[in-house]
């Protein structure tokens, strides 16, 4: 088991820039002979910060190696972006380079080594100090890579005390360090991890990572979870540390907008090779291999508008008028439309939640969801989206407001009823499934829990769910850690789909998954609301994907809502600056090179070889 808090151990020679000056006394000559000889590691004009060449990992019972032929090289300040879909090896790479590999992993090498240390065989021992005196490691779950037990403040001076930072010095770099990463250090310097929102945590382990000033930082995926502004906070932060320390970074992400304004190398990566890479602009500018084209024509960015059903599905209640499966950019068209002749089937007006902060985490909050339409929400970590989702599930009260379904009191429906009715789909689907339980139980459960399909007609429903998410049948017999990211999610759906509910509710679906399997999901539920006529409330940090799949969107922020109408209007004629912010912050790039390609990831990776 990998000990978590080495996971974010950081530093080159960390903290020696103030233990060396003269202004600072030490008492401890160990701790000053050690630092020291840190910072003889990692002289200005010294070794490649990283070399990697022919790098093979093939995991304990496996028949092929997980990836091959992998050549990296990083000199000081640095920067390299590695993309690709899910599996093709990006999270394997980075367990490689920092030695955080499971045991009795085969890995081989022609060359690898660490500021001129040579790691090809390197012992646990070895790696630990490489993770104490020169590797930042950023891993993409926050909660594996925080002490559940310690404050942040407490987890972060472990950190720079490990890596030879004086006691008068550990205070301040924590503010520092907090400070940087948007966080404020008295007030959550002294919460716990499970006191912080997922994006608030994400940030923590980056500001541990940048603490001791690392020779090369690796993160993976470090701002799926953050809403663009803090994303592009966090960025900053990484890049400054590039720009003035010459740290290098690997920068492991789905975001193409990420990797094109943060790195000036590019990898990509398909099935554990390199398929692509050189210098970022001229790859995505002129795109060589036929899979980074297909990222590039997946990936989203504002201005594509919104997603139509495909060709031949026929919306709910149409007489048999099919959609042309292209996006339309007129989303205040179609709200407009909505508003004009369908339901409301769940609505809030005046919603409050206060638990005693500085403000109210929901203040004021009206929303109407309406059968077949979707609404958004957008706003940063901390903003009061889940809460207001939460409250409108029936999973948490209101402090203030009316909270009704079908122009029904929520309180008057049996909890029971309501589980049925109105239905939530999770943004981590590993831990909403139940790791023990087969795909055929999963979604057994639900309709034997309703009692709303016959014991016997039970699997033909079962069949028909995995139809209706493009999900392989002979997945039945697998628990979720066999199945791919983008299988759990569409595993997610149909679970919510299987009761026949009115209101799905879908926290962050698709934030932690790579271009391809993103579009693929959106596309889905895109489909699934055309055929059913299902109501979506659809919370995202992304606003193009919000753009891609909402008809109205409602902006949050500290618990208010800041900006509220049809998606096309708030994202492109916006008239407050805190969504203007939003919008400024979002990365984009040119995608014309492959815009008018018919190069497309394959729509429907659900088989057996995909897992």
């Amino acid at each position: 088991m990998i000990n978590t808090d080495l996971l974010a151990w950081p530093s080159a020679g960390a903290g020696t820039e103030l233990l060396d000056d003269d202004r600072v006394e030490s008492t401890d000559d160990e701790t000053r002979t050690a630092t020291t000889a840190a910072t003889s590691k990692r002289p200005p004009q010294g070794p490649h910060v990283l070399e990697v060449a022919g790098l093979s990992v093939t995991y304990p019972g496996a028949p092929a190696p997980a990836i091959a032929d992998v050549d990296i090289s990083l000199a000081p300040g640095d920067t390299l972006a590695i993309v690709g879909e899910s599996g093709s090896g990006k999270s394997t790479t980075a367990a490689a380079l920092t030695g955080l590999l499971p045991a009795g992993t085969k890995v081989d090498a022609r060359t690898q080594s660490h500021l001129g240390e040579d790691l090809i065989g390197a012992k646990p021992r070895t790696w630990q100090r490489i993770l104490g005196t020169g590797i930042a490691y950023v891993p993409q779950d926050a909660g594996a890579g925080l002490n559940p037990v310690r404050t942040i403040a407490s987890a972060l001076a472990e950190t720079l005390t490990v890596n030879g930072y004086a006691k008068p010095q550990i205070r301040p770099r924590i503010a520092e360090v907090l400070t940087a990463v948007g966080l404020d250090p008295e007030t959550h310097g002294r919460r716990y991890p499970h006191e912080l929102s997922g994006g608030q945590r994400q940030r923590v382990l980056i500001a541990n990572a940048i603490a001791a000033r690392p020779a090369l930082i690796i993160a993976d995926e470090p701002t799926s979870a953050l809403d663009a502004t803090v994303a592009k906070q966090v960025l900053d932060v990484l890049s400054g540390l590039v720009a003035e320390s010459r740290t290098a970074l690997v920068l492991i992400t789905h975001d193409l907008g990420v990797a094109k304004e943060r790195a000036a190398k590019l990898l990509v990566m398909q099935a554990g090779r390199i398929v692509e890479t050189g210098p970022t602009e001229r790859v995505l500018a002129e795109p060589q291999h036929a899979y980074t084209q297909a990222l590039l024509t997946a990936a989203p960015h504002l201005g594509w508008g919104r997603l139509s059903p495909s060709p031949g599905i026929v919306p709910a209640g149409a007489a048999g008028d099919s959609a042309t499966g292209a996006i339309s950019t007129d989303s205040a068209t179609r709200a407009d439309a909505a508003h004009a002749g369908t339901e409301v089937v769940l609505a809030g007006d005046g919603i409050v939640r206060d638990f005693g902060g500085d403000h109210p985490a929901v203040a004021g909050l009206d929303v109407a969801l309406r059968a077949g339409s979707t609404v958004g929400i957008v706003g940063e970590s901390g903003s009061g989206k889940t809460t207001s989702a939460r409250i409108l599930l029936g999973a948490d009260r209101a402090d203030a407001g009316e909270i009704t379904l079908h122009g029904t009191d929520l309180t008057a429906y049996r909890r029971k009823d309501l589980g049925r009715r109105i239905r939530y789909v999770h943004q981590d689907s590993t831990a909403a499934l139940d790791p023990h339980y087969t795909v055929e139980r999963i979604l057994t459960e639900p309709l034997r829990g309703h009692r709303i399909v016959a014991r016997a007609d039970r699997p033909a429903r079962v069949r028909e769910l995995l139809d209706s998410v493009a999900l392989d049948h002979s997945l039945l017999g697998r628990t979720p850690r066999e199945l791919s990211g983008g299988q759990r999610q569409r595993l997610a759906i149909a679970r919510a789909l299987a009761v026949d509910p009115e209101v799905i509710i879908l926290d962050e679906p698709v934030s932690a998954l790579d271009v391809g399997v993103q579009a693929q999901i959106l596309q889905l539920l895109v489909d699934l609301q055309a055929r059913l006529g299902v109501a979506y409330l659809f919370i995202s940090h992304d606003l193009a994907v919000i753009e891609q799949i909402a008809d109205e969107v409602i902006v949050m922020k500290d618990g208010r809502v800041v900006e509220s109408g049809p998606t096309a209007r708030v994202l492109h004629e916006s008239r407050d600056d805190y969504t203007k912010a939003l919008i400024d912050a979002v990365p984009c790039f040119d995608d014309s090179a492959v815009r008018t390609t018919d190069h497309l990831i394959d729509p429907t990776p659900t088989g057996e070889h995909h897992a």
